[in-house]
């Protein structure tokens, strides 16, 4: 594993839940910086949260240390305490329900797995300014999707 370490930072946005929704997403490697910010037409805060980190990681060309900075629990918990056991289960929770989201859980899992990756929670709408940043750009993918 290369000893680089990006961090990133990221957020997701919804008007209404389920509605239109954004994501945004900062990379950050040493002094170099890159936003990325995208959204859906028809979505949840939850999907575009995932999206965000989903989109972040695929922007990475090589293996490297990450710090992903996520003001959601749902992403933090999901992928380092839930994920392991929704696997085991066939993509079922422990009520034996289906996951939901599962097809961008599953590509949070690969695209998670080429690196070697740190999850942190940030207090979000607490003065964090990335997490403020990665808010913006969400809001962004929210205002593109309306604007069509």
């Amino acid at each position: 594993m290369i000893d680089e370490v990006v961090d990133i930072f990221t957020d997701g946005a919804c008007s209404g839940n389920p509605g239109p929704g954004g994501w945004g997403a900062i990379l950050r490697y040493g002094e170099k910086e890159k936003e990325l910010f995208g959204g859906e037409p028809a979505t949840t805060n939850n999907r575009m949260e995932l999206k965000a980190v989903i989109e972040a990681l695929r922007q990475l060309k090589r293996p490297v240390r990450v710090r992903v900075h996520t003001d959601s629990q749902y992403v933090q918990k999901g992928i380092s305490e839930w994920i392991a056991g929704w696997k085991r289960k066939g993509w079922r929770t422990a009520s034996k329900q289906p996951v939901k989201n599962v097809d961008l859980w599953q590509s949070l899992d690969q695209e998670a797995s080429r690196h070697q990756v740190e999850w942190l929670w940030v207090r979000g709408h607490a003065g964090h300014a990335e997490n403020e940043r990665a808010d913006a750009l969400a809001r962004r993918g929210v205002d593109s999707v309306r604007r069509g």
